[in-house]
């Protein structure tokens, strides 16, 4: 019987602590992380620094690339993806079963609050106000609010996925 590997997608604007907790939960359930940032090419890097929202088209090229990945990593080993995933057109491409997407839902100030601190990122606060726009929370999803640590929603979530993993899901 061949093993099941899962791909779990972690959502939410920017400043939602994707990348944060991606990182922790990865380490805690030995899975390969997937950091989307990492896949935006240089012309997408330069508009969001120069304060303008990427648009649909823009976006698109730049999801085909991470589900290149997932697809070429998916069967022999557990994926974490951060990624915001900010529609469910986007979710779609990607292709993660929904029982399987955390939505980091955080306010529009604590975003704000949280890229100003950032150091060394391509993304101004400024973009916030676009992110929230576009935002299509999920319907069926793990969510958490912006009131758990990192450690603490990184405990809650390998809880949930051993638990599923234990239950054969």
């Amino acid at each position: 019987m061949s093993e099941k590997f899962f791909t779990i997608l972690i959502m939410g604007v920017a400043g939602s602590g994707k990348t944060t907790i991606a990182k922790l939960l990865s380490k805690k359930i030995n899975a390969f992380l997937i950091e989307a940032d990492d896949y935006h090419s240089k012309k997408n890097i330069d508009k969001m620094s120069a304060g303008i929202p990427l648009n649909d088209n823009n976006r698109y090229d730049w999801l085909i690339k991470i589900k290149e990945e997932i697809d070429n990593r998916k069967n022999f080993q557990n994926l974490v993806v951060a990624c915001s995933a900010l529609k469910e057109k986007y979710r779609s491409i990607l292709n993660i079963k929904e029982d399987n997407l955390i939505y980091l839902k955080i306010t529009k100030r604590t975003a704000k609050t949280r890229i100003k601190n950032r150091k060394d990122h391509f993304m101004p606060d400024s973009l916030v106000d676009s992110q929230f726009a576009i935002l299509e929370e999920p319907n069926v999803c793990i969510t958490l609010e912006e009131t758990l640590t990192p450690e603490e929603a990184t405990l809650h979530l390998t809880s949930i996925i051993r638990n599923k993993i234990d239950c054969g899901k």
